[in-house]
């Protein structure tokens, strides 16, 4: 069977239990992307069978199903908040409303261009700004400096791919990581530049991550304690939880988890305040003045 760049594959030797996508081929052998998840695995090209179009359509009708199910979930959560913060802002409603709010900024570095677009599609549903970049994991530590001091982010998302390989050490060799140690790099080079975790939140890790390491670098939220494969969502959901909070509150980790598609097996983190600030008056500028500086 001849296989090119971007077939979407299974493998024989797990089951054809999840989809890739063939990001590279040497030789013999490809280097494939989990299509929903964010898992970075090698495998022959004589272990691979392409998967089939009514394989491939039942796959998205199942995933599309979890997607709204946890899409559901946050409307649900971020409608009580909105209501909760429409009552404190009215003071119990009984003062018109007339406030504004300074929405969180947040960065985006993803080390796959495909669910970089997932995201950010995702990120405008829930009705979040996002700066979001491609960046090699490899080249994160680099680049994450320059990154903080130019857009100066109230949040960092840093992810990719990455996998466990027990051929090459232990649950807690980080040289038996594909990325975690690239992850954990950058973490820390942007705690060197804003250490305070309640100034700049952090998310960092792809499937399969070695959270300890990651948490301690420096990261608020990260994964994966269970060594489990996470959905390529899942960084959204925890950045619009953290960013809809008021910052006089406290996200409790489970409040964080219970909206995302992995769950406590896959993602973790510490107690961290929100980012969403409330200010007054609300002041409509003049729709005539307006269109003059316009000049229309």
């Amino acid at each position: 069977m001849v296989f090119v760049v971007g077939d979407i594959v299974t493998r024989s030797s797990y089951d054809h239990d999840i989809l890739f996508r063939i990001n590279t081929i040497n030789n013999n052998t490809a280097i494939l992307h989990g299509e929903d998840i964010r898992l970075e695995a090698d495998a022959l090209l004589s272990d691979l069978r392409k998967a089939q179009e009514r394989d491939i359509l039942s796959w998205k009708e199942q995933e599309k199903m979890k997607q709204d199910y946890s899409f559901r979930l946050f409307r649900q959560d971020y409608q009580l908040m909105k209501d909760k913060r429409h009552y404190e802002s009215t003071g119990g409603y009984y003062q018109t409303e007339n406030y504004f709010q300074l929405p969180a900024r947040v960065l985006h570095l993803d080390g796959d261009r495909m669910y970089l677009k997932k995201c950010i599609e995702l990120y405008q549903r829930v009705g979040l700004q996002v700066h979001g970049l491609y960046c090699d994991e490899k080249e994160m530590p680099q680049e994450v400096g320059r990154l903080i001091k130019k857009i100066q982010p109230d949040m960092i998302i840093i992810t990719g791919h990455d996998a466990f390989s027990r051929n090459k050490g232990g649950k807690n060799d980080l040289q038996a990581y594909r990325h975690s140690k690239y992850f954990a790099e950058t973490v820390r080079e942007a705690r060197t530049i804003i250490p305070n975790v309640d100034q700049l939140v952090i998310f960092a890790g792809a499937c399969q991550s070695h959270f300890e390491s990651l948490i301690r670098a420096g990261a608020n939220f990260a994964s994966s304690p269970s060594r489990v494969n996470i959905h390529a969502l899942d960084p959204v959901y925890i950045a619009a939880k953290v960013a809809y909070t008021s910052f006089m509150e406290k996200v409790s980790v489970y409040d964080v988890l219970r909206n995302t598609l992995t769950g406590e097996k896959g993602l973790g983190g510490i107690e961290t305040k929100g980012l969403l600030r409330t200010g007054m008056p609300y002041i409509e500028e003049d729709l005539t003045e307006l269109r003059k500086k316009e000049g229309k």
